[in-house]
């Protein structure tokens, strides 16, 4: 029942442009789920992540262990195919990979413009989050759902494309004259 009320306050987040203001931070989102949310509801809402750990660890919902292996794929696909462009090896742990990770990743990398295919790749994963969405929207899963959604729009806004440049710029000199120069703020 708590979760009725939780949801029926969340504003929409479907329809919403790149450029447009959210209409909910995840701090008033967090706040509703911690009005609404029983203890162990609250406890798995801090497994929301958009970086799941590298093996596999059960959430006990079946909805988030189904994203963050989704994500692990495509992070793991995005390893594969880089270390195939530059000629150098890749542990994938003898994953086997949905023919659309490898493909979205091999786009990814084929995109010149660095902030390009960080856009490509959280539009692909909003994808495979629509994929995932629960048919019932009024459920906990809804809830992860939604948590994840608002973590990714908020993610994409999260770029300041000089900043970017700059870093890849100090990054790409640093490779060709064979510094050990990290990125520079």
């Amino acid at each position: 029942m708590a979760e009725y009320y939780l949801i029926s306050q969340l504003p929409s987040l479907d329809g919403i442009g790149e450029n447009a203001p959210l209409p909910i931070s995840e701090e008033r989102f967090m706040e509703l789920c911690n009005r609404f949310l029983n203890k162990k509801m609250l406890v798995a809402m801090g497994k929301l992540t958009l970086s799941p750990p590298k093996n596999l660890e059960s959430s006990g919902s079946t909805f988030l262990d189904a994203w963050n292996e989704s994500e692990r794929n495509l992070r793991f696909a995005l390893g594969k195919v880089r270390a195939e462009k530059m000629k150098k090896s890749f542990d994938t742990e003898s994953r086997i990979f949905p023919v659309e990770y490898i493909k979205a990743a091999s786009a990814a990398i084929e995109i010149e413009n660095p902030m390009e295919a960080e856009r490509f790749l959280n539009n692909y994963r909003l994808e495979i989050l629509e994929a995932l969405r629960p048919m019932d929207s009024f459920s906990v899963d809804y809830i992860f759902y939604y948590g994840l959604k608002l973590k990714l729009l908020l993610r994409i806004r999260q770029f300041d494309t000089k900043a970017g440049e700059k870093a890849y710029k100090n990054i790409y000199n640093s490779i060709l004259n064979g510094d050990r120069l990290e990125a520079i703020q």
